[in-house]
């Protein structure tokens, strides 16, 4: 037992730090691209630079999690899932965000803060009390919330709550750095084809 603890802490130390660099040389990177995105949505009518929500993360405790703003100022607070129609809100930049996953790049920030980590169970709206029950449940919240994860690269809006649930259950059961690698590396794909997105309430939640 005490070999396996320490096999896992070990490795869970490589794998923060490897966000802590990986998020660091992004952020850096990355600016120019940043510095467009803020410009644009500046000038965007009726909508702000970011976007900040609670999110539930590691032992379920929670935290502010920071995107691009993609929606108008006047949507109703609900998730983009509840909306009958969410292109009505979806601004038209936003929607090119949206569809990139641009809009999710102010989560390096969250990763360097040790909010987040590059791959793990996606965060939770604190209003997900079913999906929270089981995340407590399966022991997910012992590892922090991931920019894209295990049910991302299989299926993402295309799959049921449930199977949500069960895919994380899967990679937390059974992680290694590895397995991170393989996410990371597939979840490229899945964001540049497209793969399982989807809008509004036609959403297999």
């Amino acid at each position: 037992m005490k070999k396996f603890l320490h096999k896992y802490f070990g490795a869970t130390k490589w794998k923060r730090l490897f966000d802590i660099v990986a998020s660091f040389i992004s952020l850096i990177v990355l600016s120019p691209l940043f510095l467009f995105i803020m410009t644009v949505n500046f000038f965007t009518p009726n909508t702000k630079v970011f976007f900040s929500h609670e999110r539930r993360g590691r032992s379920g405790k929670p935290f502010r999690i920071y995107k691009f703003q993609t929606m108008k100022n006047d949507t109703p607070n609900c998730a983009t899932g509840d909306l009958e129609n969410p292109e009505q809100y979806i601004t038209k930049f936003g929607a090119i965000l949206r569809k990139t996953s641009m809009d999710e790049l102010p989560q390096l920030w969250n990763i360097l803060k040790g909010d987040m980590s590059f791959v793990g169970p996606r965060p939770l709206i604190s209003s997900e009390i079913r999906a929270h029950r089981l995340r407590l449940e399966y022991g997910v919240y012992r590892f922090r919330p991931g920019l894209t994860g295990w049910a991302q690269i299989n299926g993402r809006d295309d799959i049921s709550l449930m199977k949500k649930m069960k895919l994380d259950k899967e990679y937390c059961d059974n992680w290694s750095l590895m397995k991170d690698l393989e996410i990371i590396i597939r979840s490229i794909k899945v964001v540049l084809k497209r793969e399982g997105y989807q809008e509004g309430k036609f959403h297999r939640r």
